[in-house]
C-alpha cells in the first residue's frame, strides 16, 4: 500500500487501539481466545489476518483442547479445525499466496526463523563436561556422585536398545502404541507412534512436541527388557514404594531436531542419568543456585509451589547464549549415541536435540541426595527458592536459626508479610554481591557477606521453623503426596535399618521427627509407659497426625488443621466413646480401649502435660485465643455440637482462609489407646483371599449398622451455634426455593443441611483449585447438577398440620473408614479357605486366615447421612468392587432408600445421585480419587454418566 510513492505502515489502521501494544503482547492476548474467535478476528484487517494465522498461535490453541489422542494434519490450524470437526467446511481450493506490504515484525520474524532453522550445520564441540570410560563405582562415588556432571561411555554397550531403538525399528513394533507427549499445556496428550513419526517429518515448530512418557513400561513393557540400570546407579530409595505410590522416575524420550527440555532443576532435587541411543543432544548445565540468563523462578509463599518461566531450549541457545561472557557460559557437552550423562541433585540443565534423538532416563534417590529430597518436600517456600536460585531468593526479611541469624549483622532482619517474600529472579546471577529487592521494592541489601553453599546444613537454615510440617499446606509441585511421603520414610526405616541415621536426619527435615519424638518420650514418661525401642522411635501410618507404636500402646498427637480442629477431634471422639460404652451395641468390642488422653504443650521450650477426658475446659485452653465463641455449658464442651459449629464456620471459608485459620500452635491434644495384635488392611490387602475380603465387607456392614443406630446427643436449642437464620445461598429458580427454612426440620438435620449448602457455595472454585484429573468440562456443569437445597435430597412428607417434615434424621458417622483404619488378626483357616488357597495359589497353602477385628480413628466422627460412610469404604477399601459393596449392604440390613420429595411435584432423587453429590462437595478430593481410579470417566460428558458408573448399582438394592 503506497501513498505518494511511500509504503504506508499498515499497523495503526490494522490494529486500531491495539496498536499501542507490541506484537508479542498482541500474540499473547490472542492465545486466550477460542479457535473460532481467532478465526473471526482474522477477518478484521490485513494485520490481524497475519497475526491470527501464525502457526505457533494455532499450536497453542490446539494444545489447550481437552485431553485426547490426536493426529497432526500438516499444520496446527488444520489440526485444530479437525478437532472441532469443522475442517471439511473450511477447506478451500489452493489460491495465490497473499502478500502484504507496509507491515513487518521482528518478533514474528524471530519466531519464523526458529521454526525453520536447521541445526545440522551448528559446529558444537565436545564441550567441557568431563568424559570417562570404564569408571568404577568407587571412583564415581568419590569424584562425581552428588558433586558434578560426568559423561560416561560404554554403560549401554550390552543393551538390546543400543541396536533396536531407532525410529524405523520402533515404528515396526510400536506403530499403533500411544505415547505421552510433553508440552507446556496442562492438558494430557498422547499420539500413536506412527502418527508421531509422521509429525516429526512434517512439522516446522520452534518448540516441537516431544515424547516424554513415564508410563512407557505400561503401554510397551518389552521396552523395559531392552535396557538395564547402569551399575553406577544401583540405589533408588523410592523403590520401597508400591508402583501406584511411587513418583514418576523413568522416561522414554523421543524428539526431532529443535526439540528439547528447557531450563529446569529435576523434581524433588533428585539426581538423574540419561542414556542416548540415537541422534545427538546438546547439554548446558549450571551448578545449584546459579539461575541461567532469561529464566525466572517463582515460589508461592504459602505452599512452596515452584514455577519456572524459561524460554524454549532453542530460543535460549539462539537468543541468550550469544550474550554470555565466556566466564558466564554454562558447562556444556554434545552427547553422542551410547553415552550416558549424570546430572547431580540441584543442577540446572537444558537440552537441545540437534537431530532426531531417542533416549531413556531415570531419576533416583540415594545416600548422596536423600536429605536434599527431604528438604525439597518439606513445607514452606524460602528454602525451595534458595535451593534453586541461591542468594537471589533472599528478600529483606530473613530467618533465624536458634537465635543465630543466617544473615550478616549488616543485613536487614526485619519481618515482612509472607506474601511479600515471593522469589522472583529474572536476571543472570553474575556474582555473589548481587542485590535483589522484595516485591514491595522499598529496600535492598548487599549479600556479599553471606556465602552461598549448596550444603544441607546451610540450606536447612532457610526452613520456616514456625511451620508445623504435619499441619502446613503441601506444595502441589511436590512429586509425592503427604501420605506417600510418610509411608516412604516409614518403609525405609523398617526395611533398611542400616540407613537409620541418614533416614532420621531426612525425617527431621521433612517431618520435624525430632520434635515429635521428644514429645512422645515425655508422654510415655508421664503415663509410666516404657520408652520406645529403636524400631518404635519412628512415626507410623500415613495419616495427618503423628502416631507412635510403643510397647502395648498407640500414641496419637492431634495436629491436623490446627488447634481448634484438633480439640474438636479429640473432644468428639471422647464423647462418642463414652456414649458407645453405655450402649448395648457390639461395636464397642471392636474399638481399641482408651488408656489415657490429655493436652501436651510447649512452655519455656519444655513439654508440659495436662490430662483431659474431654469434659470441661483445661486452663491451658481457656487462656488461649482459640476460644472465639462462647463454649456451651455441656458435659463435652468440645464435643459433637461444638464441632458442628466449627464445621459450619469452616464450610463458609475459602481454601486460603482454611489454611490461614489453622495457624501455628504449640498446644496439641493427644490420646493413647491399647495396641491391637495383627495388621492393618492396607498391609494385607494383596495377600487376602476373596473369602477373607468378603468377610471384611460383612463385618463392616454390621459395625456400620450399630454405629448408625446409636442415639444422637439431643439438641433442641440452636442459638449457641451462632448460625444465621437465613440461608446464604439465594436460588433464582426451582420448586424448592429456601426449602430448609420452609420445612419442619429436626435440629440435627437443620445443622447438617445448612453446612452442606454452605459447602455448595464455592464448589466450582474448590474443584478448579484441585484441577486434574477432574475434567474441566464437568466442573463447568457442577452447579447445574447439584440440588438447589440439600434438604431436597431427603424424603419429605406433609404432616397433619400441612407442614413438610424430613423422614431421614442424622446419625453418627465415622466418615474415615479407610484401608489404614481397619485392623485384622490371625485365626485358623477354615477347610474351604485351605482348599481355595491351594487352588488359586494366593496363600501358598497357609493354615491361617485373617479376620477383621477393630476399627480405628474416631476423631473424624460427625453427624450426618449414613451414606457418607459408604463412600470411603467403597472407593478406598473395596476399590469400586460392586460385589463387595453388595455384601456390605446386605450385612448392613437397614434401608438407605430412595430419597423421595413430595414438594410441588419435584422429582424423586435416586440414592446414587445423593452419593455423587456428597462426593462432589466433600472437603477432601474424593473426585480426584474417582477420576484417578476410573480413567475412562475423564472423558465423561455429564455428571449423570459418572454417577451411574460409580454409584449406579446402589439403586438396585433399595
Amino acid at each position: 500500500m503506497e501513498v505518494g510513492g511511500v509504503v504506508k505502515d499498515r499497523r495503526p489502521d490494522g490494529l486500531g487501539n491495539f496498536n499501542v501494544l507490541d506484537d508479542e503482547t498482541v500474540c499473547f492476548i490472542l492465545g486466550f481466545l477460542s479457535p473460532r474467535d481467532v478465526a473471526s478476528l482474522a477477518c478484521a484487517s490485513s494485520v490481524m489476518y497475519i497475526l491470527c494465522n501464525e502457526e505457533p498461535l494455532w499450536m497453542n490453541l490446539c494444545l489447550k483442547k481437552e485431553n485426547r489422542e490426536f493426529r497432526y494434519k500438516g499444520s496446527w490450524k488444520r489440526t485444530t479445525l479437525d478437532g472441532l470437526q469443522v475442517l471439511g467446511k473450511c477447506d478451500e481450493p489452493c489460491r495465490k499466496q497473499l502478500h502484504f506490504d507496509g507491515f513487518n515484525s521482528l518478533f514474528l520474524y524471530k519466531r519464523f526463523y526458529r521454526c525453520y532453522t536447521r541445526l545440522d550445520g551448528f559446529a558444537f564441540d565436545r564441550g567441557n563436561v568431563e568424559r570417562k570410560t570404564d569408571i568404577s563405582v568407587q571412583d564415581f562415588v568419590e569424584q562425581y556422585d552428588g558433586q558434578k556432571p560426568v559423561l560416561v561411555s560404554g554403560l549401554a554397550d550390552t543393551w538390546l536398545a543400543r541396536k533396536t531403538w531407532t525410529p524405523e525399528q520402533l515404528l515396526v513394533k510400536y506403530g499403533s502404541t500411544p505415547f505421552k507427549i510433553s508440552q507446556k499445556s496442562a492438558k494430557k496428550l498422547s499420539m500413536k507412534f506412527e502418527d508421531y513419526v509422521s509429525y516429526m517429518q512434517e512439522q516446522h515448530d520452534e518448540d516441537p512436541l516431544y515424547i516424554f512418557d513415564d508410563k512407557f513400561g505400561d503401554v510397551a513393557p518389552d521396552l523395559l527388557k531392552d535396557y538395564s540400570v547402569p551399575h553406577l546407579f544401583p540405589d533408588d530409595y523410592f523403590d520401597v514404594l508400591d508402583s501406584d505410590q511411587r513418583p514418576p522416575f523413568r522416561w522414554l524420550i523421543i524428539g526431532p531436531e529443535r526439540s528439547g527440555a528447557s531450563w529446569h532443576v529435576d523434581p524433588a532435587l533428585t539426581s538423574a542419568w540419561n542414556t542416548l541411543l540415537c541422534g545427538r543432544k546438546r547439554w548446558a548445565l549450571y551448578p545449584p543456585g546459579r539461575v541461567p540468563l532469561g529464566v525466572t523462578v517463582h515460589v508461592n509463599d504459602e505452599d512452596g509451589d515452584v514455577d519456572i518461566e524459561t524460554p524454549s531450549s532453542l530460543q535460549w541457545w539462539l537468543d541468550y547464549y550469544p550474550l554470555l561472557a565466556d566466564e558466564d557460559k554454562p558447562i556444556e557437552c554434545t552427547q553422542l549415541p551410547g553415552e550416558t550423562i549424570y546430572v547431580p541433585t540441584g543442577w540446572w540443565h537444558c537440552v537441545l536435540n540437534l537431530e532426531t534423538t531417542i533416549a531413556v532416563t531415570q531419576n533416583y534417590v540415594n545416600s548422596k541426595n536423600f536429605e536434599y529430597v527431604c528438604l525439597d518436600l518439606a513445607p514452606g517456600y524460602q528454602h525451595k527458592g534458595v535451593c534453586r536460585a541461591g542468594l537471589l531468593a533472599l528478600s529483606e526479611g530473613t530467618f533465624e536459626d536458634d537465635g543465630n541469624s543466617c544473615m550478616n549483622e549488616d543485613m536487614s532482619c526485619s519481618e515482612v508479610p509472607r506474601n511479600n517474600k515471593r522469589v522472583k529472579i529474572d536476571e543472570h546471577m553474575e556474582d555473589a554481591s548481587s542485590e535483589t529487592a522484595t516485591n514491595g521494592g522499598s529496600k535492598c541489601f548487599n549479600k556479599s557477606d553471606l556465602e552461598f553453599s549448596y550444603d544441607i546444613n546451610f540450606l536447612t537454615k532457610f526452613l520456616d521453623k514456625d511451620r508445623d510440617h504435619y499441619n502446613s499446606l503441601w506444595s502441589t509441585s511436590n512429586c509425592i503426596g503427604q501420605r506417600e511421603m510418610r509411608d516412604w520414610l516409614w518403609k525405609l526405616w523398617i526395611g533398611r535399618p542400616g540407613l537409620r541415621d541418614l533416614i532420621w536426619k531426612g525425617a527431621c527435615i521433612a517431618l520435624n521427627t525430632n520434635k515429635w519424638s521428644t514429645c512422645m518420650e515425655e508422654l510415655c514418661a508421664f503415663h509410666n509407659f516404657p520408652l520406645p525401642a529403636d524400631e518404635e522411635k519412628f512415626l507410623v501410618g500415613t495419616g495427618s497426625n503423628p502416631v507412635y507404636l510403643v510397647g502395648d500402646n498407640v500414641v496419637k498427637i492431634f495436629v491436623e488443621d490446627g488447634l481448634e480442629a484438633s480439640l474438636h477431634a479429640l473432644g468428639t471422639e471422647l464423647e462418642f466413646y463414652s456414649l458407645m460404652q453405655k450402649s448395648e451395641c457390639t461395636l464397642k468390642d471392636h474399638v481399641p480401649t482408651i488408656m489415657a488422653s490429655g493436652i501436651v504443650f510447649l512452655e519455656n521450650e519444655s513439654f508440659k502435660i495436662v490430662p483431659w477426658d474431654g469434659k470441661g475446659v483445661p486452663d491451658v485452653i481457656a487462656n488461649h485465643s482459640i476460644i472465639q465463641e462462647t463454649i456451651a455449658d455441656t458435659e463435652y464442651p468440645f464435643g459433637i455440637w461444638s464441632k458442628k459449629q466449627f464445621e459450619y464456620r469452616k464450610a463458609g471459608m475459602s481454601l486460603e482462609e482454611m489454611v490461614g485459620s489453622s495457624g501455628h500452635s504449640s498446644i496439641w491434644p493427644y490420646i493413647i489407646t491399647k495396641r491391637c495384635k495383627g495388621k492393618i488392611f492396607a498391609e494385607l490387602r494383596d495377600g487376602l483371599s476373596l473369602e477373607e475380603v468378603s468377610n471384611l465387607a460383612s463385618f463392616l456392614g454390621k459395625q456400620l449398622r450399630d454405629l448408625h443406630l446409636l442415639p444422637v446427643t439431643p439438641l433442641n436449642d440452636l442459638s449457641y451455634l451462632h448460625m444465621e437464620k437465613k440461608l446464604e445461598i439465594v436460588y433464582d429458580n426451582g420448586c424448592m426455593d429456601n426449602l430448609t427454612e420452609k420445612i419442619n426440620l429436626p435440629a440435627a438435620a437443620k445443622v447438617f443441611f445448612t453446612i452442606l449448602n454452605r459447602k455448595k457455595k464455592d464448589v466450582t472454585s474448590r474443584l478448579t483449585k484441585w484441577g486434574y484429573p477432574i475434567p474441566s468440562a464437568l466442573i463447568e456443569k457442577v452447579n447445574d447438577y447439584l440440588p438447589n437445597d440439600f434438604a431436597e435430597l431427603h424424603s419429605l412428607f406433609k404432616n397433619e398440620n400441612g407442614s413438610f417434615e424430613v423422614r431421614n434424621s442424622c446419625s453418627w458417622v465415622h466418615t474415615d473408614i479407610m484401608d489404614d483404619n481397619i485392623h485384622l488378626e490371625q485365626c485358623e483357616a477354615s477347610d474351604a479357605q485351605m482348599v481355595n488357597s491351594d487352588v488359586n495359589g494366593s496363600s501358598n497353602g497357609r493354615e491361617i486366615s485373617w479376620r477383621p477385628s477393630y476399627i480405628y480413628d474416631f476423631s473424624n466422627m460427625s453427624l450426618g447421612d449414613p451414606i457418607l460412610d459408604v463412600i470411603p469404604i467403597h472407593l478406598d477399601i473395596f476399590h469400586g468392587d460392586l460385589q463387595l459393596l453388595k455384601q456390605l449392604l446386605e450385612s448392613y440390613g437397614l434401608p438407605f432408600g430412595k430419597r423421595t420429595s413430595l414438594v410441588n411435584g419435584c422429582k424423586v432423587r435416586r440414592i446414587s445421585y445423593l452419593a455423587m453429590c456428597y462426593c462432589i462437595i466433600h472437603e477432601d478430593n474424593i473426585l480426584g480419587a474417582i477420576f484417578g481410579m476410573c480413567k475412562e470417566l475423564r472423558t465423561a460428558k455429564s455428571w449423570e454418566e459418572v454417577e451411574e458408573a460409580v454409584w449406579g448399582d446402589l439403586n438396585k438394592y433399595f
